[in-house]
């Protein structure tokens, strides 16, 4: 478990020290999707969702989702979060939505969990919005396409 960060030498979880890291500008970017059914793509593009404005909450709910992160996942650090953006589209391929969360800070760690959260609670949110006509929606594809600042450097999905 050497490899794992969030283990000591002796297997048990803790936190990472970063007190002796550079303080840097960082940035994560994360992608997901919900897939649904078309009548319930229909009833999101034309605003007719019983809770409202479906794409605008889960937008907010992202954005809360990333500024929350270190309460949600354990070993998370608490960071200066200085930017977090949720963007969500429309995709009728799918048919449904497509998430992207962009998470900056200038710190002392990165921001790829913020990027995940963000997307993560926006998938959810659309899914709580649409729940009462289509229970069978599917969350799916949640991964960093893009991580830079830091030690490690730059990191983008192919």
């Amino acid at each position: 478990m050497s490899d794992l960060t969030h283990f000591d030498g002796q297997g048990h979880a803790h936190m990472v020290d970063v007190s002796d890291k550079d303080v840097t500008p960082r940035v994560a970017v994360a992608e997901g999707h919900i897939k649904m059914a078309r009548e319930t793509y229909d009833i999101i593009v034309e605003g007719r969702a019983k809770k409202g404005d479906v794409l605008s909450v889960a937008r907010l709910a992202g954005i809360m989702g990333a500024k929350k992160t270190p309460d949600l996942i354990p070993l998370c650090h608490p960071l200066p979060v200085t930017k977090v953006a949720v963007e969500l589209t429309l995709d009728p391929d799918l048919p449904g939505v497509r998430i992207e969360g962009t998470v900056k800070t200038t710190g002392q760690t990165g921001v790829e969990m913020e990027a995940l959260t963000a997307v993560s609670v926006a998938a959810l949110t659309v899914y709580d919005m649409a729940k009462a006509v289509d229970k069978a929606m599917e969350i799916g594809g949640i991964r960093v396409i893009l991580k830079d600042g830091g030690k490690s450097g730059r990191y983008q999905a192919q």
